[in-house]
C-alpha cells in the first residue's frame, strides 16, 4: 500500500494510530504526534496519513487555537523518513509526496484560529518545516533542542516548504546561512535568529504554546520592516546575496554537489514568490536531486552513520555500562584532544603527563575551547564550567584507580606502551578497559604480560582530535567482544562514529593511505607536479591533495608508517626511496615550515610550492601520464588494498569500509566512499584499468614490479561474476 507515492510498510499502525487530538479545554486542539511503531515521531508515510486526517477533522469544526507537540516535550520529531526517501527512485512518486505535504501544510497554515508548534529535541528538516507552517513556534529551552534545515549535507534541499517559509520569517540572509550550512540550532540560538518565537522550560511547554493558540500571550517577534522590501525582495539585492552564496560554495564544492546551488536560486526567490509557486520548485527540485547518483551516496554515508552509533548495543541485548570517570595518559596534542573532549561530553577525566608544560597547554586549550562554545552559546555559563571542573591534570599515575577506562596517547613505540600498561594494571580495578590510541603499533602486542588482556583494545583517534569524526575501534586477538563494543558506545557518546577493525598492520585507514600516498610519492619522483597532482584529487573531491596531506602528517612519519606497512605486507608495500635526499630534520613538512610546500610563519599568507622540487625528481615518464590516468594509480591503488581488506574480513564489510574512507580520510562524500566509487566503474572495468596500470614500463620496472596493481581476488571474483561490493 502506498500514500502518494511513499511507501506504506506492511505492519504499519491502524489509521488514526499516530495522531492523537486532545481536547484539554474548549476551542483547543492539541494533535499529538505518537506513533506507537517508533520511539519518536518520523513524518512517514502512517504518520503524513493520520496528520491528513486529523487536519480534515479540525477544517470541519471550529477551534480557537490548535497546537501540534511531540508525546513528550523534548520529543517532536525526528524530520521526514529517510530510509524512504532513498528507497525511491522514480522522480514522479517524489514529486507526488512533495505535493501532498505541500497541500498538507499549506491547510494547517490556514486552519481557524492560531496554530502553534510545541518542540523539543532534535527537530530537523520536516520537521521543523512543519514548525514553519504554523503561526508561533515554542521551542523547548534544553540542551537537547536542536533545530535546522539540514537537507542540503544529504544532496537533498527543504522541499517541504523550507526555501521558501523561512526566509520570509528570517530574511533571506539568515535563511540562507542556515539552509547552505546545515546546523541544527540550539534553542537559544534558535530564538536569536528569529527561527522560533518563544522558549520556555521544558515542563512548562504545552501549557505556553496552548496560552499563545488561545491568544492569552501573544510572543513578540523581530518585523523584517524595511529590510524585508530593501533586502528579501528587492531583486537586485537578492541576487547579489545569491551570486555570493554560489561563490561560497563553489570554493567549498567546486560545484560537486548540486543540491546547495539549486537551494540557494529557489530560497533567494523564495520572498517574491507566492506559496503555490515556491511549493512546485521545491518539489521539481526534491524529485531530480533525490534520486540523483549524489543523493543516493551522502544518504547511504548518513545511514552507515547512524548504523556506527549503534554499535554498543549487541544483537544479544548487551548495554554498555556510563561512562563517568576516565583516565588519559599523555599530554602531547592527541592525550590533550582526548581528555578535553571527554570532560565536554560529560565523562570525569583526569589526564597524566611528567612534563608541567604540557599539562599548562592541555589546560589552556580546554579553557579556549570552553570558552569558545560558551561564546557560541553551545553551551551555557554552568555547563561551561562544569566542563573545566570535569578535566584534572596529575604528574603522577596515581589516582586512576577509580577510573572506568584510560586511553593511552604516550610516545608511539612497543616497550613504553607495555610498560605504561603493565603498571597501570596494577592500580585500576579488573573491570577497566586498557585502550590505546596507537596508530600503527599491534594492540596484541601491546596487551602482552597485562593482566586480563581481553580488557585491552585500540581506541583510534585521528588528528585533530576534535574536528576529525573517524575513530578506529581495534580488536586485539585476546580483545572481549564486550570491550569493543562498550568503546565504541564511548565514541559515540564523544560525537564520534565508531568503525571497528581487525589488529592488522596499518588498522584500515592508514593501510588504505599508505599505498595511495606512496604512489604520489613515485609520480612526483617521476616528473608530476605536485601542485597539479593536488588540484586533480581537489577536483575529484578529496579535501586535500596527497601532497598537501603528507606535509601535514609530517615526511617522517609517512616514512616510518610506510616501513612498517612494507614489514607486515611485503613487495606490494615496498616504499619509495626517492624521498630521502629530499627529507631533512628542517624539511619534514608544516611542523617545520617546509616540505613540498614552503608555510609562512605569517598567520594570513599562503602557502606556496617549494621552488626547488625539481632537484629531487628524477625522472619524466609521469609527464606522459593524462590527467585521468595519474588520478587512477591514486584512487585504484586504495580500491586494490580495499579489496585485500575486505578478503581478510579486516572490517565488517563494505558499508563499514566506505563509513571510515569518508570519515578518516575525506574520500569524497558525493562518491559515497571508495568502494561505492568502484562499483560506480564496474569491477570488469577497474580490473582492466588495474591490469593496464601493472603493465606499464615504469610500473613494471620498479622494485616489487606491479604487485601494488596486482588485482586482488575479490576483484577479480566480482569482474568475473560481474557483481559489485554492494551486490556480492
Amino acid at each position: 500500500m502506498e500514500l502518494q507515492g511513499f511507501p506504506l510498510p506492511e505492519d504499519s499502525p491502524e489509521p488514526g494510530a499516530c495522531i492523537r487530538i486532545e481536547r484539554p479545554e474548549p476551542d483547543l486542539a492539541v494533535l499529538v504526534l505518537a506513533p506507537p511503531h517508533r520511539s519518536l515521531a518520523v513524518l512517514d508515510a502512517p504518520l503524513l496519513r493520520d496528520l491528513d486526517a486529523a487536519v480534515a477533522e479540525l477544517e470541519n469544526g471550529y477551534q480557537k487555537g490548535v497546537v501540534i507537540a511531540g508525546a513528550e516535550p523534548l520529543k517532536f520529531a525526528a524530520g521526514a523518513d529517510i530510509d524512504a526517501i532513498e528507497s525511491i527512485t522514480a522522480p514522479a512518486d517524489l514529486k507526488r509526496i512533495c505535493d501532498f505535504v505541500h497541500d498538507l501544510f499549506l491547510r494547517i497554515d490556514k486552519l481557524s484560529g492560531r496554530v502553534v508548534a510545541a518542540i523539543g529535541g532534535p527537530v530537523p528538516g520536516g520537521a521543523f518545516e512543519l514548525s514553519l507552517a504554523c503561526d508561533y513556534i515554542v521551542a523547548a529551552d534544553h540542551p537537547k533542542t536542536r533545530i535546522g534545515l539540514p537537507e542540503t549535507m544529504l544532496g537533498i534541499l527543504p522541499g517541504w516548504g523550507g526555501c521558501h517559509r523561512l526566509p520570509r520569517r528570517v530574511g533571506l540572509p539568515t535563511a540562507m546561512q542556515a539552509i547552505l550550512t546545515g546546523r541544527l540550532y540550539p534553542a537559544r540560538q534558535a530564538k536569536k535568529m528569529g527561527l522560533v518565537d518563544r522558549l520556555t522550560h521544558p515542563e512548562y511547554l504545552l501549557r505556553v504554546a496552548s496560552d499563545i493558540a488561545m491568544g492569552r500571550e501573544t510572543p513578540r517577534r523581530k518585523a523584517r520592516g524595511w529590510k524585508g522590501m530593501l533586502v528579501d525582495r528587492n531583486p537586485l539585492m537578492a541576487n547579489l546575496i545569491a551570486k555570493k552564496a554560489r561563490e561560497t560554495v563553489y570554493r567549498k564544492t567546486r560545484g560537486k554537489y548540486p543540491a546547495p546551488l539549486r537551494a540557494i536560486d529557489i530560497t533567494a526567490e523564495g520572498p517574491r514568490t507566492s506559496m503555490q509557486q515556491a511549493a512546485r520548485k521545491e518539489g521539481d527540485a526534491i524529485a531530480e536531486l533525490a534520486t540523483g547518483p549524489v543523493c543516493k551516496a551522502l544518504l547511504s554515508i548518513f545511514g552507515s552513520s547512524e548504523e556506527a552509533k549503534k554499535l554498543g548495543r549487541d544483537l544479544e541485548g548487551f548495554e554498555p555500562r556510563t561512562f563517568r570517570r576516565a583516565g588519559v595518559l599523555g599530554g602531547g596534542v592527541m592525550g590533550g584532544g582526548i581528555a578535553s573532549n571527554l570532560a565536554l561530553k560529560g565523562v570525569a577525566t583526569r589526564i597524566f603527563d611528567l612534563a608541567p608544560p604540557a599539562l599548562d597547554a592541555v589546560l589552556h586549550e580546554h579553557r579556549g575551547d570552553v570558552a569558545k562554545r560558551l561564546k557560541r552559546r553551545r553551551l551555557t555559563k554552568a555547563e561551561s564550567l562544569q566542563a573545566l571542573d570535569r578535566l584534572d591534570c596529575s604528574r603522577s599515575m596515581d589516582g586512576f584507580s577509580g577510573s572506568q577506562i584510560v586511553i593511552e596517547a604516550v610516545a608511539e613505540r612497543l616497550d613504553v606502551k607495555q610498560s605504561v600498561f603493565q603498571q597501570l594494571a596494577r592500580q585500576v580495578g579488573s573491570d577497566c578497559i586498557l585502550a590505546s590510541n596507537t596508530s600503527s603499533l599491534s594492540v596484541t602486542s601491546i596487551a602482552e604480560g597485562v593482566p586480563r588482556p581481553e580488557r585491552v583494545v585500540g581506541m583510534h583517534f585521528f588528528n585533530p582530535v576534535k574536528k576529525m569524526p573517524l575513530v578506529e575501534v581495534v580488536r586485539g586477538e585476546q580483545t572481549a567482544h564486550e570491550v569493543a563494543l562498550e568503546v565504541a558506545a564511548l565514541a559515540v557518546k564523544m560525537g564520534k562514529t565508531p568503525v571497528i577493525v581487525r589488529d592488522v598492520a596499518g588498522f584500515l585507514v592508514n593501510r588504505l593511505l599508505g599505498p595511495y600516498l606512496d604512489e604520489a610519492v613515485r609520480l612526483f619522483i617521476d616528473g608530476a607536479q605536485p601542485k597539479q597532482v593536488d588540484e586533480l584529487m581537489l577536483d575529484f573531491g578529496m579535501p586535500m591533495g596527497p601532497f598537501r596531506l603528507l606535509d601535514e602528517v609530517g615526511l617522517d612519519i609517512a616514512e616510518h608508517a610506510s616501513e612498517s606497512l612494507h614489514q607486515a605486507y611485503g613487495e606490494r608495500m615496498i616504499p619509495c626511496t626517492g624521498l630521502e635526499p629530499m627529507r631533512s630534520p628542517d624539511r619534514l613538512g608544516r611542523k617545520t615550515g617546509k616540505g613540498f610546500y614552503v608555510f609562512p610563519k605569517e598567520r594570513k599568507a599562503r602557502e606556496s610550492v617549494a621552488p626547488d622540487l625539481a632537484d629531487y625528481q628524477s625522472g619524466s615518464s609521469a609527464r606522459r601520464l593524462s590527467d585521468e590516468q595519474i588520478v587512477d594509480r591514486l584512487v585504484l591503488s586504495m580500491v586494490n588494498e580495499a579489496s585485500r581488506c575486505l578478503e581478510e574480513d579486516v572490517v565488517a564489510g563494505a558499508k563499514e569500509l566506505d563509513l571510515a574512507t569518508v570519515f578518516g580520510t575525506g574520500f569524497a562524500p558525493f562518491h559515497g566512499g571508495l568502494l561505492h566509487y568502484a562499483d560506480k566503474l564496474g569491477a570488469t572495468e577497474v580490473v582492466a584499468r588495474l591490469e593496464g596500470i601493472a603493465a606499464s614500463e615504469d610500473v613494471a620496472a620498479r622494485p616489487g614490479g606491479s604487485a601494488k596493481f596486482e588485482p586482488a581476488a575479490l576483484l577479480r571474483e566480482n569482474a568475473r561474476r560481474n557483481l559489485g561490493f554492494f551486490s556480492a
